[in-house]
């Protein structure tokens, strides 16, 4: 069983006992072999990870780094690799763990790159990472100084890849859960900066999740959220029939300003769209660590600017707002 103790005890610190109480039961039903059929596979992938000390860590790395590959003899890396494994696919990172490169799905170093120097400094913050996935970017923001970071991920496999490298990093003041965002209790105000990534084009009321967050934020805290938007004029949304790039359940994308005015709509002030970038094949894309079909299968093999569905191709717009005081 995986111990969050240290997280209770923080959450009891900061006058959030009744939440600590309930996210002790939530931890207790999501973290049992009962709760997935591979629960105790992927249990026995981290118990066979070789035992080892990284010499270092580097939390600011493109790939998270941990180690470095002369602590590994030839029998340890081919077991390190292979449990590693055990957990495909890898759909965020890239990391590096004793010279064995895990080259996820999503160079989400890329996204930390376009996102970082517009965010507000995030040494002494509170951060929560909203569908954080593998953890990645809770690490970056780790890196770059964060005191606390909450990443709520509801696909149970992220959170034991997460277990992976923190099995190695044992950094006490990361953590990953097993929630949604429908776990969370409303009106939490706890922390500094949300970030929200990759998620609210599957919500459907995205207005409602703005204000969720807003509800999760101190007054003043930052929102970080990135999403699929249309290159279109003020009030346009694309609503896609179907599928949208094989998804399933993609409900709404807006245009820029149409997201601008939704943030406003819902009590966001200081909004500002800080990046418009088109989703490429070199950053979504099928790997070694991620066997599966990706953005090139998504695509119009005619016509790139499309996808198979006819829709315009994936673009990914990010913005700042802060909540109300």
């Amino acid at each position: 069983m995986i111990d969050h103790t240290a997280l209770l005890e923080w959450l009891t610190t900061q006058h959030h006992t009744a939440w600590a109480e309930q996210l002790r039961e939530l931890l207790q039903q999501r973290l049992n072999p009962a709760a997935h059929g591979d629960f105790a596979k992927w249990q026995a992938a981290l118990t066979a990870l070789p035992v080892l000390t990284p010499d270092s860590v580097d939390l600011t790395a493109a790939a998270i780094r941990v180690g470095h590959p002369q602590q590994l003899d030839a029998a340890s890396r081919a077991q390190l690799e292979t449990q590693l494994q055990v957990l495909h696919p890898w759909r965020k990172g890239p990391f590096d763990l004793f010279g064995v490169y895990i080259d996820t799905e999503w160079r989400s170093d890329w996204k930390w790159d376009r996102l970082q120097e517009h965010i507000s400094p995030l040494p002494g913050r509170v951060v929560l990472d909203v569908g954080c996935g593998s953890g990645y970017h809770c690490w970056r923001i780790a890196g770059a100084g964060a005191q606390r970071v909450i990443g709520i991920e509801p696909m149970l496999l992220s959170v034991m890849q997460f277990q992976a490298v923190q099995q190695y990093i044992q950094y006490p003041a990361v953590h990953v859960l097993p929630l949604a965002t429908a776990d969370m209790p409303e009106a939490l105000g706890l922390f500094d900066t949300v970030f929200s990534m990759g998620l609210l084009y599957h919500q459907r009321d995205p207005l409602d999740h703005l204000r969720t967050l807003q509800g999760w934020l101190r007054p003043g805290g930052e929102l970080l959220l990135e999403t699929l938007v249309i290159d279109a004029g003020d009030g346009d949304v694309l609503v896609p029939q179907g599928r949208y790039a094989r998804m399933r359940n993609v409900w709404a994308i807006p245009a820029v300003n149409t997201l601008q005015q939704w943030l406003a709509q819902c009590g966001y002030t200081a909004i500002r769209c800080v990046d418009v970038n088109v989703t490429r094949v070199h950053e979504q894309r099928s790997t070694h660590w991620m066997r599966y079909q990706s953005l090139a299968d998504f695509l119009n093999p005619h016509d790139p600017h499309q996808t198979i569905e006819g829709y315009p191709a994936p673009r990914r717009a990010t913005f700042i707002a802060q909540a109300p005081l």
